[in-house]
């Protein structure tokens, strides 16, 4: 059984439909891209995975158990095993790097100073940002505001960390970091990561599987050969960059079904 199911999917706020039949399987211990453009929902399936929101329709189902039916109990439990890093790192400006990374320790776990001390030091670490601790969010590059923000969440030790645009806004030496960092974490954490992106060269440098959205479904799933092999022509443009002509969106669209290989 995958460890995380959406199933038949739809999500919608008033008029705007987000999904209708949105299904995808994550399995335990792979790096899962989502793909697709601004404001196809992206996002939206990070948080009705962690029960944020709610679908109008569906099931979602993480390790065998309904997220859309949990109490709160249940969803404090879950949202414990899945961490999640914030697109704009989400530091808070008025503590220092110490005390960000050991806000949800401080949360959520009944852990002594020095216990608290050395997850910092060890998540700080693993983000390659050894003896920082005593430095504030506003003294940090972009890069390294990223890195502590995904300190602070691997300092929780979660099974699965979901990752919300993690290179935006960063410059290709720092993108190359990020992408680094995802890797070197599943592999030395073994964890599921789950990463919502736009950008291409993040996707290709740490999934073993990708899925896109589009027009609230997922339109094609492979791994990164088969992405870069697909002859789905929205598949293909995306991935170069190439713009379809207006008239050729309803051919695109149709020809594009629920489940497709990218191949």
């Amino acid at each position: 059984m995958a460890l995380i199911e959406f199933h038949d999917v739809y999500k919608a706020f008033g008029p705007k439909v987000v999904y209708k039949g949105l299904s995808l399987a994550i399995e335990r211990g792979e790096t899962f891209t989502i793909l697709g453009g601004s404001g196809v929902g992206k996002s939206v399936m990070l948080k009705l995975l962690i029960g944020l929101l709610k679908p109008d329709a569906g099931s979602i189902v993480f390790d065998g158990e309904r997220v859309e039916t949990m109490g709160p109990k249940a969803l404090q439990r879950l949202r414990q095993r899945v961490g999640m890093v914030f697109q704009g790192a989400a530091l808070f400006d008025s503590l220092s790097v110490r005390e960000n990374v050991a806000y949800g320790l401080r949360e959520h776990f009944n852990m002594d100073e020095a216990s608290i001390s050395e997850r910092v030091a060890w998540a700080l670490s693993l983000v390659g940002l050894p003896g920082v601790e005593s430095m504030n969010p506003a003294d940090l590059s972009g890069g390294m505001r990223k890195r502590v923000g995904l300190a602070r969440t691997i300092a929780l030790q979660p099974e699965v960390l979901l990752y919300d645009e993690p290179t935006t806004g960063l410059d290709p030496i720092n993108i190359s970091r990020i992408n680094h960092l995802i890797t070197s974490l599943e592999k030395a954490l073994n964890i599921t990561s789950v990463v919502v992106t736009h950008d291409m060269s993040t996707a290709f440098s740490v999934s073993h599987r990708l899925a896109m959205v589009h027009k609230g479904r997922i339109i094609a799933t492979g791994t990164r050969d088969e992405f870069r092999a697909s002859t789905v022509p929205l598949v293909h443009q995306f991935i170069t960059g190439q713009a379809p002509e207006d008239e050729d969106m309803a051919a695109l669209v149709g020809r594009t079904g629920q489940g497709d290989r990218a191949s």
